[in-house]
């Protein structure tokens, strides 16, 4: 994810397992810090599926803890 900010207005989304390729849901929609707060709330299984979108980039969130 290109730089950002804590208050940076960002989509939390599951992007799940479907015939079709799955749908996304959105989880939330609000501050990066918040967003996080709820992706790491989550079951494993769901973290796995989660993404963060901002303005002009989406990253997993896993990818977002390793980094």
């Amino acid at each position: 994810m290109r730089t950002t900010y804590g208050e940076a207005t960002v989509r939390l989304y599951h992007l799940g397992d479907g015939v079709e390729g799955g749908q996304a849901e959105t989880l939330f929609y609000g501050p990066l810090d918040e967003a996080m707060a709820i992706a790491a709330a989550q079951s494993e299984t769901v973290q796995d599926g989660l993404y963060l979108a901002t303005d002009n980039d989406v990253v997993a969130y896993l990818d977002l803890l390793e980094g």
